[in-house]
């Protein structure tokens, strides 16, 4: 988890012992994951072939890709696309609601909210589209597995949540990546 405290000063140190080798990297914190991970995926074979078939995003990798259209705000996450970037590309309700979700993954990582989910008054609450068309949307999302529906349960009242699923992430990197290629 990515915390407010961190500033650019901090120093990390990271000691490896495998087999016979053993090494330090030490420094900035990003730099010495970084080392860390090349040492492993080099040493460790499998560990490179696992990557290959792994799909997973770490918070700073979802920063670093949509920080120019989600923000989180201290009313929740907000989809602000930053208009000289964009220059005309219109969303479709679907992704609006896909970023919206991701936003609130991305709150959720960040310790900013305590739910990484979603009810759907929040989501037509902050993206002002339609009761029914959100509706729509999120049926079709839950159904192709690119969002998850459960229901959390508040004493006496039950909510229906909604909640962006990795695959899901994946579907709106590709998307982003066709209207902007950029990434």
């Amino acid at each position: 988890m990515i915390s407010d405290d961190t500033n650019k000063n901090d120093s990390l140190s990271v000691s490896i012992q495998l087999n016979e080798i053993k090494v330090q990297f030490s420094g900035e914190p990003e730099n010495v994951l970084l080392s860390t991970i090349n040492f492993l995926t080099k040493h460790i074979p499998e560990l490179q072939l696992a990557q290959k078939i792994s799909l997973n995003y770490s918070v700073s990798e979802l920063i670093d890709m949509y920080s120019s259209i989600i923000k989180i705000t201290p009313e929740g996450p907000k989809i602000l696309p930053n208009l000289d970037e964009i220059h005309k590309k219109k969303f479709s309700d679907k992704e609006i609601v896909m970023l919206y979700l991701l936003g609130s993954k991305i709150a959720f990582e960040l310790g900013k909210t305590s739910e990484k989910s979603s009810p759907m008054y929040d989501i037509q609450a902050a993206t002002n589209l339609n009761p029914k068309s959100i509706s729509s949307r999120l049926s079709e999302l839950v159904k192709v597995g690119y969002v998850t529906k459960s229901v959390n349960k508040d004493n006496l009242t039950e909510t229906v949540v909604y909640r962006i699923t990795t695959i899901g992430i994946k579907w709106l990197n590709d998307v982003m990546n066709k209207k902007f290629a950029v990434r």
